[in-house]
């Protein structure tokens, strides 16, 4: 499995199941949410329906070796690596995937 596999792989991970404490109460009676992860995303690209409403984003979580990108609209994980490329599938219904994208909707109508 290359490198950009394993990548991708991993997050797709994430996406389906969430991450390390996700929703889980801490000793500090404090949850992680999807707000938590976007806070390490590195670019967001906004996609909008024509009426300027939100459809999605892309996000940046990887870059310079490999480079990965979530496409919400597309319910995909792509990463890049010189010529290696890898593109895999999450489920856009699963708890965390929902989350973020509500987490998404917020952000963009601050």
């Amino acid at each position: 499995m290359s490198n950009v596999e394993s990548n991708v792989l991993h997050i797709v991970d994430t996406l389906n199941n969430g991450f390390e404490g996700y929703m889980v109460e801490d000793e500090h009676g404090d949850t992680q949410t999807a707000f938590d992860y976007l806070q390490d995303v590195l670019d967001f690209n906004w996609i909008l329906n024509s009426d300027r409403t939100l459809k999605g984003a892309r996000l940046l979580v990887a870059f310079g070796g490999p480079n990965i990108w979530i496409d919400t609209t597309k319910g995909i994980v792509e990463g890049y690596w010189w010529q290696d490329k890898f593109v895999a599938e999450y489920d856009t219904n699963s708890e965390f995937a929902r989350d973020l994208d509500d987490a998404l909707e917020t952000l963009f109508n601050c």
